[in-house]
């Protein structure tokens, strides 16, 4: 079992207002929580992985093709692989997501440091 607190978790930068933080990623599953700033954007892009996610905090919008959808905190989305998807937060504040990628995006875990478990007490 691993068991991670994203306090302990370093981000790193993944676009300008974008961070990123690894938590797990196991064969063939990855969990990414994505914190971005007010008037960041994470360009137009795709990659082969399937992307699931769940907006935590705050809105922004997603866009894929000539689709745009306003995506705010409490729903889940998901990018089929290859296609190319951009998001842009709306609004003053800071948007915050948890994805899922399967496979593990391999380009993110070499940027990733590796977590510390937490220390639990019973």
């Amino acid at each position: 079992m691993q068991i991670i607190c994203k306090e302990y978790v370093k981000g790193f930068p993944v676009f300008q207002k974008v961070m990123g933080k690894v938590l797990l990623s196991g064969e063939r599953l990855m969990l990414f929580l994505v914190e971005i700033k007010p008037g960041g954007v994470v360009p137009e892009h795709s990659h082969p992985h399937e992307q699931m996610g769940l907006c935590l905090r705050g809105k922004a919008e997603f866009k894929t093709g000539n689709e745009v959808a306003l995506v705010e905190a409490g729903m889940a989305y998901r990018f089929p692989s290859n296609e190319k998807h951009s998001v842009k937060v709306v609004g003053d504040k800071a948007a915050i997501f948890l994805d899922v990628f399967s496979p593990p995006r391999e380009d993110y875990l070499k940027l990733a440091k590796r977590p510390q478990n937490c220390l639990t007490k019973t």
